[in-house]
């Protein structure tokens, strides 16, 4: 099976589980078709497959990593509607479509991602693994998700808005923001394989370069993208005042970039057999357009 095959096959596996778990949250009103509208949107699902794909590196059951996956990818979108708001970054469009509260209204797009948030968590706790690594798994997602990682990282970035930060401010901003939520996705796949301290830093080391990288590219796509294919509004950065790698480096510096950190974390699974299909992961997303 070659990567786009693997990949495809990753992800219809993560998006039936996502519907499984969908077919079981309660209809109150749209709060269901809420949650659903935004988790079964489409998307890339790359946090999910990375924890299916490091599971398997380090000879895991990719399908015992599967609650950890979904968890994680349900937090994800939670984030997306929360992030989408009026009242951060007023967004009218995600992937293509209207967002959660142009279709549903702010207060239920709001407990859509309340509701995915707390959801996530009792999937991981149903996972088919020890207790302990379960509560692991946990322990790992509520440090990447919450005031230490992600939602830190968006409190700084609304901090940032309208002032010019430093290179170094940016950097820590996306290292919470984004980068640990998909480090924690690697981390993830290795406790669900039972890997070594050593296997699990590597995978971690691995998606901390490509988690900058990811988002280094998408502050080019903000520019130069098409958003027809993007998804969403181009230029929103610039519109919100944010400082972006592209402000402070230019987007040529920001390519020579993208490809440096690609090869640095290619480099960090070097020593493991069968990890072709994460480095080419990782080529893949150096070179998205959108």
């Amino acid at each position: 099976m070659d990567m786009n095959q693997q990949l495809t096959a990753y992800q219809a596996q993560i998006e039936k589980a996502l519907e499984g778990y969908a077919k079981t949250w309660p209809a109150y009103g749209d709060m269901q078709a809420a949650m659903a509208y935004s988790l079964l949107s489409g998307g890339k699902r790359i946090r999910p497959v990375l924890t299916l794909a490091v599971c398997r590196l380090f000879g895991g059951e990719p399908a015992k990593a599967l609650p950890f996956a979904c968890g994680l990818e349900m937090i994800h979108t939670y984030s997306l509607i929360h992030d989408d708001l009026p009242c951060m970054d007023d967004d009218d469009f995600r992937r293509g479509k209207p967002t959660n509260h142009k279709v549903y209204g702010e207060a239920t797009a709001v407990l859509a991602g309340d509701a995915l948030l707390t959801a996530a968590f009792g999937i991981l706790a149903g996972a088919d693994l020890s207790a302990r690594q379960i509560g692991r798994g946990v322990s790992c997602l509520a440090d990447a998700a919450g005031p230490a990682g992600m939602v830190g990282g968006q409190f700084l970035d609304l901090l940032g808005e309208g002032k010019t930060l430093t290179y170094d401010e940016v950097v820590q901003i996306e290292a919470l923001k984004t980068g640990c939520m998909i480090e924690a996705a690697a981390r993830l796949g290795a406790i669900a394989a039972g890997s070594t301290p050593q296997e699990e830093e590597a995978a971690a080391s691995f998606a901390r370069k490509i988690g900058l990288a990811f988002q280094i590219r998408d502050d080019i796509l903000d520019v130069l993208g098409d958003e027809a294919e993007f998804g969403k509004p181009i230029g929103s950065d610039a519109e919100n005042q944010k400082s972006t790698f592209v402000a402070l480096k230019g987007v040529e510096a920001c390519e020579a970039m993208v490809d440096t950190l690609t090869e640095e974390a290619i480099t960090c699974l070097a020593d493991y057999p069968g990890s072709d299909f994460l480095c080419g992961l990782a080529r893949m997303l150096a070179g998205r357009t959108k």
